[in-house]
């Protein structure tokens, strides 16, 4: 029995951090040994918001730093194959179909498109971003993907992917299947500023590449409890960004439930706090760190790891595209045509 099959990835868009981590990097980790694993550098889909030219100049470097974080994360570079969207153009071809199986109407009901235009400070819907859905619904199933770890932002956006592949077995036979999601535990991280999930974008974020010394700044300077002006205080846990991280983070979950003790009763300071979740996040950056600094010193390797998964993928993809194409009729179309052009040619030449 073949292995089922798991599609994930990001946007190149800069290096990952914690919210990436807790998100979906983390249930890559845990599932890329269990199923055939491709993962997506989506830069087609990144030209939906962000789509410059210094932009585009900078995907091949941002990839590069992508898989390096993705691998230093944990996911073993033999049992993962990673390939650039944009290098595989019959992608595009699967997107144009699948265009007409969904309407505007259900793509206006994603929530998290409005979000991302609001974010990338769009005053209207660009036509590819209110797309998205559907070409994200081309990459899952373009490899035949059957499962597709999620974070809360993505749930309904694959939810448009499970409705296309249903839609499309429905009208021209079974070809693809119908991906399950799994979840993560964490969903969203809060960003250091407590206001926002956590993005590069809005300078809220801890990258999993930052050093120790630049994840002691950016803890200490974490919002907190807004109320609470003397570490006498009594503070709030609940919604206290602190402590969304310690519960993430910090294993010591008896040093964790001390600390909300004394917090809620006025006998610690904030200062002390976040020098414990510093350490935590340390402790926890530490091995990605190590791996890290491996994968860098064998340059060359991540290049090469991408242009193979590439190749590998749009192999895959060209299958898929014929299989699409046979079942929709669509070969049987021009072959048609082009016998009979070439009976026209043969009978003219003998006229001739």
């Amino acid at each position: 029995m073949s292995t089922a099959r798991m599609l994930t990835g990001d946007r190149p868009t800069g290096r990952l951090h914690l919210g990436h981590y807790v998100g979906s990097i983390a249930n890559r980790v845990r599932l890329h040994q269990r199923y055939e694993s491709f993962f997506i550098i989506a830069d087609l889909h990144m030209l939906t918001t962000r789509n410059g030219r210094q932009d585009i100049e900078r995907v091949a470097d941002n990839a590069r730093e992508m898989v390096t974080d993705v691998l230093a994360a944990g996911v073993d570079p033999a049992r993962a194959t990673f390939y650039l969207q944009s290098a595989i153009p019959e992608v595009g071809d699967l997107n144009t179909l699948f265009q007409n199986l969904v309407t505007v109407p259900r793509l206006e009901r994603v929530p998290s498109l409005k979000e991302m235009a609001r974010d990338s400070g769009k005053e209207e819907m660009p036509y590819g971003l209110l797309g998205y859905p559907v070409l994200q619904a081309a990459d899952i199933l373009c490899v035949k993907g059957e499962v597709v770890p999620v974070g809360r932002d993505n749930a309904a956006h694959v939810e448009v992917t499970r409705e296309i592949a249903r839609r499309f077995n429905h009208l021209y036979g079974e070809v693809f299947p119908v991906p399950e999601m799994i979840p993560s535990e964490t969903p969203t991280l809060v960003g250091t500023d407590g206001q926002a999930k956590m993005s590069k974008s809005l300078g809220n974020a801890i990258s999993l590449s930052d050093d120790p010394a630049a994840v002691r700044r950016k803890v200490m300077g974490m919002y907190t409890d807004p109320n609470r002006v003397r570490a006498d205080v009594p503070g709030t846990v609940e919604g206290n960004p602190v402590f969304a991280y310690h519960d993430v983070f910090n294993p010591d979950r008896d040093r964790v439930a001390e600390l909300k003790r004394r917090y809620r009763a006025g006998r610690v300071g904030d200062v002390e706090v976040k020098e414990e979740l510093t350490a935590a996040l340390n402790r926890f950056l530490d091995p990605i760190r190590e791996r890290r600094a491996r994968f860098e010193a064998d340059r060359g390797l991540v290049d090469q790891l991408i242009v193979e998964g590439t190749e590998r993928t749009r192999a895959e993809v060209r299958k898929t595209l014929v299989e699409v194409r046979r079942a929709m009729g669509l070969s049987s179309a021009y072959t048609q045509v082009r016998r009979r052009a070439e009976r026209y040619r043969k009978r003219a030449e003998t006229a001739a």
